[in-house]
């Protein structure tokens, strides 16, 4: 294979300049003149309500006030997998933060004076804030059950009813939705995804020993730097523009047509520089709300910028889930068993979150091989803020229970824990969870990697005072991009005469320098060098279609469609030089901007002769060179219904192993990560900065996970909607870091064998650390996050049972 000029170097990224400079422009920063008007939103105060009326009379009297809009106006459903919500609340409110009804104003003050005015009668109903006794809309009790260090719930069939419950989405049958999403109208639960592999009954007969734990985690914000932000437009004709800071352009086109009824030819969707997303700007969050007031004001630009409140209480949040694991393995040390239940706090509306829990039902095994496996997976409506996709879609949150699982049964065992995921690990050709061969499994690779790395084995760093103790801990993971089987990429690439290179593509810049790999894979096959490509920023009237930038996808997916669309138009260069030239256009290569022959690299033509086609004495020939690429991946199958089973639910999958040296302070239960040595089997890697950066970001996101985040909420009111009480780390708390990338397996369909890396390293952060507290303590907490309160109380507990 010959030698990649451009894949594999850590070129400078595209935006690197703007960014640092301040030269970029998200959406914010854009300018609309006199034009512009601003947006306040009335939100709910109660968790559930009936909304009885909704006054806007006196509002409407406040100077500047221009418009205002409720649910009366937008009565049409939407979703991405399950359309179960409205863009404001018609008859009833299911969260706090609901939007009931948009002012638009000359002036911020003058839209809070409007909202602040508006008169909204509710009546307050019953809430549900725990999925697990919510899931049936009935208020539940467990039927005689065990003591809580038993505590194992076979199904729901063993919950009974106490009183009669909520039902928080009576329409549920009658909401639309994706084919492979399984609502059960009557209840509060959106999606129940089965998984049924072997004979669960005689996998935990042959097991020696069998482990049941019961593991949650809280919901979390992203946190992004940039707030959501978004602008309407409507002009004479009626033509609607958006403005947006989101992961996916031709998504909000697609769900704003659903909403308000009008062709996607009449909606045009602009996405500047996105300052991080990490899920919670996919889909469809803030944009449509400025868009019925829009319809009301042609010619006014009209702006809702949420503020960190806003973004806390009326965006996407993680998913909260309780996990019931119960897993089993034989005395040789080998995995025969795992049933499990796992509850998804969905939120008021599900509408995303739906896949989360199809997701996280068919990866319930962990990265691991497991002949029998009996999983239950349920998304349930609360009364808390809308779970949404977040960094590693489900699997941050499963692969928490499930290695620790594996830590406990490999000491009870007397195994290494590292040696006994070893043996366990899927390897090439096993059958995975959902009953079909594995393919590029390379989680044996990444637990050698670190193993050689960390010092696995070996004597850990000593303490750094009497009362502190250190520990190490391991946790692996597997993710493969969650998404439809026909989710699209294309790909449009220009030739400019001087031989610089347009590449036009709806795959957004959010951070993670997409803009800056498409460009690499380009001007690889091209033949250029990397700064004679530029990578437009989406603007769905002129970059062709994009599913969405999420599900670590956009190098495999889009890079492809790019792949495509640059061959295409090397094919182009090629047949008009090899009617120049006279030499067939087989024996012609691309290198540093030239066209020359293979046999002979004296006779050539610059790329730029050619780009727009070329004047023969006989005449012209060619034309202005367009390539044009799509890309759907091949072979993805669905799932049967009733047991989870079938071929190929995904891709790729992307496996890694994590081990964290950590210190804890025995005082006041402080844990501080030391170290974390992470590999990752990616493929191939195409900009070495930018994906160690995407790794070094991923553990600091688990860091934050494991040690700080939770959203506090307290029968469904928050209590802590912004950073003064919501931590996340700091420069201060970022560990060293020992990152590894492999390219062992590359991906036989990616573009030049890459896959997605940047969820993945997030998901084994958490439960590495969980496991290094236990490795330093003996202490063993099944709930996140580990708050020194929380880890000196449990430090306290086994101080006591001990005397």
């Amino acid at each position: 294979m010959a030698e990649h000029r451009v894949i594999g170097k850590s070129v400078l990224r595209q935006d690197a300049v703007d960014k640092v400079t301040g030269a970029a422009r998200f959406v914010d920063d854009i300018q609309f003149g006199p034009t512009l008007l601003h947006v306040k939103i009335l939100r709910s105060p109660h968790p559930h309500a009936r909304i009885i009326s909704v006054d806007t009379a006196a509002a409407e009297k406040v100077p500047g006030v221009k418009a205002i809009v409720t649910g009366r106006d937008c009565r049409q459903h939407v979703g991405l997998y399950l359309a179960d919500r409205t863009v404001y609340a018609t008859d009833r409110v299911r969260f706090v933060g609901e939007p009931v009804a948009g002012v638009a104003a000359d002036t911020v003050l003058a839209a809070s004076e409007a909202v602040s005015l508006i008169k909204v009668e509710y009546e307050p109903l019953p809430g549900v804030f725990d999925p697990v006794s919510g899931a049936l809309g009935k208020e539940v009790l467990v039927h005689d059950a065990p003591a809580a260090s038993d505590l194992w719930w076979q199904g729901l069939s063993c919950i009974t009813t106490k009183t009669p419950g909520t039902i928080l989405h009576e329409h549920l049958g009658e909401y639309t939705c994706a084919p492979f999403i399984h609502p059960v109208p009557g209840t509060n639960i959106s999606n129940h995804f089965k998984l049924r592999k072997g004979d669960i009954a005689q996998g935990f007969a042959a097991a020696d020993v069998i482990v049941e734990n019961v593991f949650t985690l809280p919901h979390i914000q992203h946190s992004q730097i940039e707030p959501h932000v978004a602008v309407a437009n409507v002009d004479r004709s009626g033509k609607v523009t958006v403005w947006a800071s989101s992961q996916s352009p031709n998504a909000v086109r697609k769900l704003i047509a659903t909403a308000f009824e009008l062709p996607m030819s009449k909606i045009r969707v602009i996405t500047p520089y996105v300052g991080g997303g990490f899920g919670g700007k996919a889909g469809l969050t803030c944009e449509a709300l400025v868009v019925p007031l829009a319809l009301r004001l042609p010619g006014y630009h009209v702006k809702l910028a949420l503020t960190r409140e806003e973004v806390f209480q009326g965006t996407f949040v993680r998913q909260g889930l309780v996990a019931r694991l119960k897993t089993g393995a034989d005395k040789n040390g080998r995995l025969v068993a795992m049933e499990a239940e796992l509850f998804w706090d969905g939120g008021a509306y599900t509408e995303y979150g739906v896949n989360i829990t199809r997701s996280g039902g068919y990866c319930s095994s962990g990265p691991y091989e497991i002949p029998n496996i009996k999983t239950d997976s349920y998304c349930v409506y609360t009364n808390h803020p809308v779970g949404g996709p977040m960094r590693g879609f489900g699997m941050p949150e499963i692969h928490w229970g499930i290695e620790q699982q594996m830590d406990i049964l490999a000491e009870k065992l007397g195994r290494d824990p590292l040696a006994f995921r070893r043996q366990n690990a899927l390897r090439e050709g096993s059958l995975a969870a959902f009953g079909g061969p594995m393919r590029g499994a390379t989680l044996v690779d990444t637990i050698d990697a670190v193993a050689a790395k960390s010092g696995w084995g070996g004597p850990k760093p000593p303490a750094s005072a009497p009362h502190k103790v250190r520990g190490r801990g391991i946790a692996c993971m597997y993710k493969a991009p969650s998404m439809p089987a026909n989710a699209q990429s294309s790909a449009i690439l220009k030739i400019n005469e001087d031989g610089t290179v347009h590449v036009l593509t709806t795959a957004m810049e959010i951070g993670q320098g997409s803009l800056t790999a498409l460009g690499q894979i380009a001007a690889e096959e091209l033949g250029v060098s990397a700064d004679m490509v530029t990578v437009n920023l989406p603007d769905t009237d002129y970059t062709p279609y994009e599913w969405q930038t999420v599900a670590s996808r956009i190098s495999y997916s889009a890079g492809n469609a790019v792949l495509a669309a640059a061959r295409d138009a090397k094919a182009q260069l090629l047949a008009v030089a090899a009617q120049v030239l006279d030499i067939p256009a087989a024996d012609l290569v691309i290198e540093d901007g030239q066209i020359f022959a293979r046999a002979n690299p004296a006779r050539k033509l610059a790329v730029s002769d050619v780009a727009m086609g070329y004047l023969l004495p006989e005449g012209a020939i060619g034309g202005p060179v367009i390539g044009r690429g799509s890309f759907i991946p091949a072979g993805i199958t669905g799932l049967d219904k009733e047991t989870g089973q079938g071929d190929c639910p995904a891709p790729f999958w992307t496996y890694g192993t994590q081990v964290a040296d950590i210190e804890l302070d025995t005082g006041t239960g402080e844990i501080t990560v030391h170290k974390v040595t992470a590999a990752y089997e990616v493929g191939k890697v195409i900009n070495p900065a930018m994906c160690k950066g995407q790794v070094q970001g991923g553990i600091v996101q688990g860091l934050g996970s494991a040690l700080y985040e939770h959203l506090v909420l307290s029968e469904g009111q928050f209590r802590n909607s912004d950073f003064v009480d919501y931590k996340i780390p700091t420069a201060t708390d970022t560990p060293e870091m020992d990152i590894i990338l492999l390219e062992t397996s590359p991906q036989a369909d990616g573009p030049f064998g890459a896959k997605g890396i940047a969820e993945p390293t997030m998901v084994p952060t958490a439960p590495a650390i969980a496991n290094a507290v236990y490795d330093a303590t003996g202490v063993r907490i099944l709930d996140l996050p580990l708050s020194a309160e929380k880890v000196l109380a449990a430090l306290k507990q086994k101080q006591t049972r001990e005397g």
